[in-house]
């Protein structure tokens, strides 16, 4: 937004002298979201936080063998955070264009159907989203297998593994707050992203089993506090505790805009299963406090 005037950033391609999205392929082994982050900030020297997802593009084309593809883009809304805008490569310029104007200067059709979806966000006032990341432990040693105190219980290699393929996910949605049970499972889950953005893990005694089991109304609480506050937020907690909370944002979906059902079915879904160990389920919030609303959901699957 400039001037209440909502504007977009659109990149000019030399090689093709066309206009479009900043966008660009997967490295080997990376998931869409990193490769949205990175790709942006290569493409405008930007660092961007983000939103909501957006409808994904897809195209016919053919391969390197000459048979017949498709091509699948996936976009999201995002906010700037920070970066130099300086360009180091293919793109030789960056325009922030008001709504009108990038519809046309966009060169390619499929192009619009995002800066539609961007426009009737924003007319709903569901655009301008902060990210509630819902983080269910990654995989710990069993019960069975642990003698010791079960809040000491750690996590296996594939736990640790998990939690270090945390990091690139939670870094795109810019979390900046991290809340979590104080068990070793948990801490742990979350401490790779923490120590390597530089955020100190806020250990909530109620978001334990233990201190959910003394007090059940405690977890909601801490959820109730992240809302008011707005900021980007990961909370971690275990599998009977986060059924609480997925209950108390129920009430928090927004089922009126166009991807309402495709939320409520990632919701459900998710609900369902109480998170898979090591998932990040990342509500997507417009407003704070008693009008925060869920206007978007994305699963993270180990």
């Amino acid at each position: 937004m400039r001037k209440g005037v909502l504007e977009v950033a659109l990149v000019h391609r030399p090689r093709y002298d066309d206009w479009s999205w900043p966008k660009g392929k997967l490295d080997p082994g990376e998931d869409w979201i990193t490769a949205a982050a990175r790709e942006t900030h290569e493409e405008t020297g930007l660092q961007v936080r983000l939103g909501r997802p957006l409808p994904e593009a897809r195209y016919l084309l053919l391969t390197k063998s000459g048979e017949p593809g498709e091509k699948v883009v996936r976009y999201w809304a995002s906010t700037v955070i920070g970066g130099t805008g300086v360009l180091e490569n293919e793109i030789d310029a960056v325009e922030w264009l008001d709504v009108v104007e990038a519809n046309l200067r966009l060169d390619y059709a499929h192009d619009r159907e995002q800066l539609r979806a961007l426009v009737r966000a924003h007319g709903d006032d569901a655009l301008e989203t902060w990210p509630l990341v819902i983080v269910r432990h990654a995989k710990a040693l069993p019960r069975s297998d642990w003698k010791g105190d079960d809040r000491e219980r750690p996590l296996v290699v594939r736990g640790r593994e998990r939690a270090d393929a945390l990091i690139p996910v939670l870094a795109a949605y810019g979390i900046t707050r991290v809340l979590t049970s104080p068990s070793v499972r948990c801490l742990d889950t979350v401490s790779p992203y923490a120590v390597w953005s530089g955020t100190e893990p806020r250990l909530r005694k109620g978001l334990s089993e233990e201190g959910h089991e003394a007090a059940p109304d405690k977890a909601v609480q801490h959820l109730e506090a992240a809302l008011e506050r707005g900021e980007p937020a990961a909370i971690c907690s275990h599998g009977p505790v986060i059924m609480p909370l997925l209950t108390a944002l129920t009430e928090r979906l927004d089922l009126t805009g166009e991807s309402s059902v495709e939320t409520l079915e990632h919701f459900v879904e998710a609900r369902d299963e109480k998170l898979v160990k090591g998932e990040a389920l990342v509500c997507h919030v417009a407003g704070v406090g008693a009008q925060a609303r869920i206007v978007a959901v994305e699963r993270h699957l180990p």
